[in-house]
């Protein structure tokens, strides 16, 4: 007994050593970020408070630029009520109750109201160009649209790079291998001044549906390869079955291959979906300000709130966290349904 708890000190003392930093870290950070922390919208009591505590009268100040970025500030409350209608849907898709092939046709009726909301023209709303549009909405759009773009055609391409066709599995793979081989930031540079050069001038496409377009097509090389990890942790005898009882390949696929390899591929999916979500936040380069390019557009051009970013850059870290933990539990939480749902089917 005596020997058994000598063994245990070394991971007692380390324990109570990692406890100690942990108070020696969280005492000054408590103390900066609400003891000590200016919370009313006052630039000079923020400067007094630099580097003593933090100014969150930053966000008091400039939430409306952070979160709508450049639209027009008598509209707001559109692409407000546009973000909680995605969230809000968002939350409803989580729900197993409603997994019918009806909320596909909710989440086409949502994508119809979120534009009419944005861009406006009809039913008595001013018109705003997506070039104006920004922050949360405009993140939400990008990421979404991107993922539901990428998915069938990852789908595609995995399916194809496994085919026995050569010229098939030739042209897919080199496909994924060239688009993996190049940075996101190039492909949106090529969509966002390339592309329009190479089409005829009477063709003009918004900015935001290539970049969307661009990002969907990164996305889609890399759920591919996810993808194709998946299929092959499916036994070859699945399809054989499937083929023996008269279905043809697409029946065999859709019905028998594709959903076990989807759950044999989901938390590497569900750690791509948060990638992809993470990644909308470079088309601040091409000038579409989501959430982080709407920062610096909010602090960047005035001199009273320009030196109090870490606090707004932490807004934003805390809005893409939850975000990115809401997916992440969402994923857990299918795994562990999935996983439940063949327990039963094998006890059976």
């Amino acid at each position: 007994m005596n020997s058994s708890l000598l063994a245990r000190w070394p991971h007692h003392l380390q324990t109570l050593l990692w406890l100690a930093l942990a108070v020696l870290c969280l005492i000054p950070a408590w103390q900066w970020g609400l003891t000590h922390a200016v919370f009313g919208a006052d630039a000079e009591a923020c400067r007094a408070a630099r580097g003593v505590g933090a100014c969150w009268g930053v966000l008091a100040e400039k939430h409306r630029l952070l979160l709508f970025g450049r639209y027009p500030y008598a509209e707001q409350w559109r692409p407000l009520l546009a973000s909680l209608l995605i969230i809000l849907a968002l939350l409803g898709s989580c729900w197993p109750r409603l997994w019918r092939p009806a909320l596909v046709g909710a989440w086409l009726l949502l994508a119809a109201c979120v534009g009419v909301l944005m861009y406006g023209g009809i039913l008595g709303l001013a018109r705003v160009p997506s070039a104006q549009w920004g922050g949360l909405p405009l993140t939400l759009i990008v990421a979404i649209s991107g993922t539901v773009l990428a998915l069938p055609l990852a789908c595609l391409l995995a399916l194809g790079r496994r085919s026995q066709l050569p010229l098939l599995k030739s042209l897919c793979a080199s496909y994924i291998e060239l688009v993996r081989g190049v940075p996101l930031i190039s492909l949106l540079f090529m969509a966002a001044f390339l592309f329009p050069l190479l089409l005829p001038q009477a063709w003009h496409v918004d900015m935001l549906p290539r970049v969307i377009i661009a990002i969907a097509l990164f996305a889609a090389a890399y759920l591919a390869e996810v993808i194709r990890g998946g299929l092959q942790a499916v036994s070859a005898t699945q399809y054989q079955s499937a083929l023996a009882l008269g279905m043809r390949y697409s029946q065999a696929m859709r019905y028998i291959v594709l959903p076990q390899a989807f759950r044999a591929a989901l938390p590497a999916l569900i750690s791509n979906f948060v990638g992809i979500f993470k990644d909308t936040s470079l088309i601040s380069i091409v000038s579409l300000h989501e959430l982080t390019g709407a920062l610096s557009l909010a602090l960047g051009g005035d001199p009273d709130w320009r030196p109090f970013y870490l606090e707004a850059y932490l807004f934003i870290a805390l809005v893409y966290w939850a975000f990115c933990y809401g997916i992440s539990r969402f994923g857990q939480a299918l795994e562990t349904r999935l996983r439940h749902g063949q327990a039963l089917r094998l006890n059976r």
